[in-house]
């Protein structure tokens, strides 16, 4: 019985590993992009800022959008408050 129970619990620990992951890598580029943008808004020159926004910042944002878009397809609707970017493209 106990092995039963194993091999049924762990479809639901892969899904929680990976959600766990995923939600790692979001908090780290979310931290690193946030130190980006403080360099970022520090700068004088506004084509130099802008120039590291769309480079230095823009790539950590597409980290982030890639592991929260995963995630979004992983977590019910039911458990994801939010409005998903696909349903967001979609709205009249």
């Amino acid at each position: 019985m106990d092995l039963d129970m194993a091999a049924e619990a762990q479809p639901i620990k892969d899904i929680l590993r990976e959600i766990s992951m995923r939600i790692t890598i979001i908090k780290k580029n979310v931290e690193a992009m946030t130190e980006a943008r403080k360099k970022a808004n520090n700068l004088t020159d506004s084509a130099e800022m802008a120039r590291m926004y769309a480079t230095d910042v823009k790539d950590f944002f597409d980290v982030i959008r890639y592991e929260v878009d995963k995630l979004e397809q992983i977590v019910d609707d039911e458990d994801w408050p939010l409005v998903k970017y696909r349903e967001m493209l979609f709205v009249k």
